[in-house]
C-alpha cells in the first residue's frame, strides 16, 4: 500500500499536480507508520508465524515490501516535503533492512532441506527484491546531491553499484520465472497481481537509471559510463513496456475467460504499484534524455495508475469496514 500510494503520489508531484500529491504524502506517511506498527506487533506476538513466513518461498519476498516503502517515502520527503534529514534517515533504514533481508531470505531458502519445487516455489513476488535494491538506488541518488564531496561521489558510486546488482538479480529471477510460466501448468489462481511486479521491477530500474543519468555532474565517473547509463536505461524501460500488453491480456485471461472473481485482496496493491511507477520512471528517463514525445505516456498513465489505486483503496476501506460490523456484531 505504501509503495503503490507513494508512486502515485511522486507521479502526481512530477506532473504538477500538487494538491493530489500532497494529500496521498499525507496518507502515506500514516499508512506507513501504521502498518510498521502492526509489524513490530505481529513479530512481539507471533515471533514464531513471522519467522515461519520469512523463510517461506512464498511468502518470504514479501518482506522486501518493507524496504520499498522506506526507499519511496524517502523519495517524497526529498521531492514533496524538501526533508532531507528524514529522508536520510529513511535512507539509513532501507539499506539496514535490505542488507537484513536479502542475506536472511536468500541464506535460508538455500540451506532449508525441505523446499518446494519451481512451481509452487516462485511467483512474481520474488521480484520485490529487485524492487527493494532498484529502490535504494533511486533513493540514494536522490539524497547524494544534499551531501558534500567526497560523500556525494562515494553515495552515487554506491547508487550505481545498487543499481546494477538489481538488474542481475532481474536477469536471475525473471528467467525462473518466465520458465515457470511457459512449461508449467497455470491456472487463474496462479496468476496472482504481483506478477504485475515483472513490469514494475524493470519500471523502477528505468528510475534509478533516469536519476544516475541527472547525477552526472556530481561524479565525474558516471559521466565516464554514461553511453552505459543511458542504453541499459533505455533497456530497462523497453522490457518493462512489453510487458504491459502481456499482462493485460493475461488478466483478461483471468478475469474474463476463466471467470475468476475480481474482488479486494491486499496483494492488489501490487498491481498499482508498477501502474504509478511507469507513469513516473518515463517521465524522469523522459528528462533525463530529454526525450520529449515520451511525455505523453506519463500524462496517461497517472490516470490509469489513479484509479487503479482509488479501486484498490475502496476494496481495502470496504473490507475494513466489513470487519469492524462484524467485531461489533461479537461485542453485542
Amino acid at each position: 500500500m505504501v509503495m503503490a500510494t507513494g508512486i502515485v503520489s511522486l507521479s502526481a508531484q512530477m506532473l504538477e499536480m500538487p494538491r493530489l500529491a500532497s494529500a496521498l504524502f499525507v496518507l502515506n506517511c500514516v499508512a506507513y507508520v501504521s502498518i510498521w506498527t502492526l509489524y513490530v506487533l505481529r513479530i512481539r506476538w507471533f515471533g514464531r508465524a513471522v519467522l515461519h513466513d520469512l523463510t517461506d518461498h512464498q511468502r518470504g519476498p514479501g518482506f522486501f515490501t518493507s524496504v520499498a516503502a522506506s526507499g519511496i517515502l524517502g523519495a517524497e520527503f526529498v521531492l514533496i516535503a524538501g526533508d532531507y534529514h528524514v529522508a536520510s534517515a529513511l535512507w539509513v533504514l532501507a539499506i539496514v533492512l535490505w542488507v537484513s533481508l536479502i542475506y536472511t531470505i536468500l541464506t535460508a531458502f538455500t540451506i532449508k532441506e525441505d523446499k518446494p519445487d519451481l512451481q509452487a516455489g516462485i511467483s512474481g513476488a520474488w521480484l520485490l527484491a529487485v524492487v527493494a535494491t532498484q529502490s535504494v538506488a533511486s533513493l540514494s541518488a536522490l539524497v547524494a546531491p544534499h551531501w558534500n564531496q567526497p560523500y556525494r561521489l562515494m553515495i552515487n558510486f554506491f547508487a550505481l553499484s545498487m543499481w546494477l546488482w538489481g538488474g542481475m538479480l532481474y536477469i536471475w529471477m525473471i528467467s525462473l520465472i518466465f520458465y515457470r510460466y511457459t512449461f508449467f501448468r497455470f491456472s487463474p489462481g496462479d496468476l496472482s497481481p504481483p506478477y504485475w511486479i515483472n513490469m514494475g521491477a524493470m519500471a523502477i530500474s528505468t528510475l534509478a537509471g533516469a536519476r544516475l543519468i541527472m547525477n552526472t555532474a556530481d561524479a565525474p565517473f558516471l559521466l565516464s559510463v554514461l553511453p552505459f547509463l543511458k542504453g541499459f536505461t533505455v533497456f530497462y524501460w523497453a522490457t518493462g513496456t512489453w510487458w504491459i500488453p502481456m499482462l493485460l491480456i493475461l488478466a483478461a485471461w483471468r478475469h474474463v475467460y476463466k471467470r475468476f472473481p475480481l474482488a479486494y485482496d491486499p496483494l492488489y496493491w501490487g498491481a498499482v504499484f508498477p501502474l504509478g511507477m511507469y507513469a513516473a520512471c518515463t517521465f524522469q528517463m523522459a528528462q533525463a534524455m530529454h526525450l520529449d514525445f515520451l511525455f505523453v505516456v506519463p500524462r496517461i498513465f497517472i490516470y490509469v495508475a489513479l484509479a487503479a489505486w482509488l479501486a484498490t483503496f475502496w476494496g481495502l476501506c470496504r473490507t475494513l469496514a466489513g470487519g469492524l460490523r462484524k467485531t461489533s456484531r461479537k461485542a453485542e
